[in-house]
């Protein structure tokens, strides 16, 4: 799989790494069902465990856990998210590419969406302590490796020029970021209306 064969060199020698995974022409299919589904099952499980076992403390109170049922709803719809938010930028990069020169098929639009948010996926183990300081501070340096990772990877994947490829990945940023807004909307509208928070006394 992808992910067991590239992981450690994207975290040690991210450039070198990139030509190596644009060589061997991964597949969508590959992608999603090789990579991203475990992947986007480590910040789901973690998200589980860490409120129905854990749980979070305000001010230094008693920590409140969640019931199984609504923990587990919420975790099922934040796997889902992770898949379309994938499909969705994969799909802008792919729109997109003719404007800075790309000529990378949707596979490789989709590679370089995946790989690209494998920092901040896997800095989701986090949130099995569901400490809002540790969260936030874990997940704000995995995003900004996730950022270089982009900025790296796109003129590789792409095979633009540096100079277009800057341009391109600023664009590419700016959906990704636009994503992540409309993720954080739609789980406060699913928190209401779908998979109601259902705390335990």
């Amino acid at each position: 799989m992808m992910y067991f064969g590239h992981i450690a060199g994207i975290l040690r020698d991210p450039k070198n790494e990139w030509d190596l995974i644009r060589d061997e022409h991964y597949s969508a299919t590959t992608v999603f069902f090789g990579q991203l589904s475990i992947l986007a099952a480590i910040p789901a499980l973690a998200l589980f465990i860490g409120v129905t076992q854990v749980g979070w403390s305000v001010a230094g109170e008693d920590p409140v856990r969640l019931a199984f049922s609504s923990a587990a709803g919420s975790a099922l719809l934040f796997y889902v998210a992770i898949w379309l938010a994938v499909a969705f930028i994969g799909g802008c990069i792919y729109w997109m590419e003719k404007t800075y020169g790309g000529e990378a098929s949707l596979d490789s639009c989709l590679v370089l969406t995946t790989v690209t948010a494998t920092p901040l996926l896997l800095s989701g183990i986090s949130m099995v302590i569901p400490m809002l300081w540790l969260n936030v501070l874990v997940g704000m340096a995995a995003m900004a490796y996730s950022v270089y990772l982009l900025y790296s990877g796109t003129p590789r994947i792409m095979q633009i020029p540096e100079d277009r490829a800057f341009m391109f990945s600023s664009s590419i940023l700016t959906v990704a970021l636009c994503t992540l807004v409309g993720m954080l909307a739609g789980s406060v509208i699913a928190w209401t209306h779908i998979v109601p928070l259902v705390y335990l006394p």
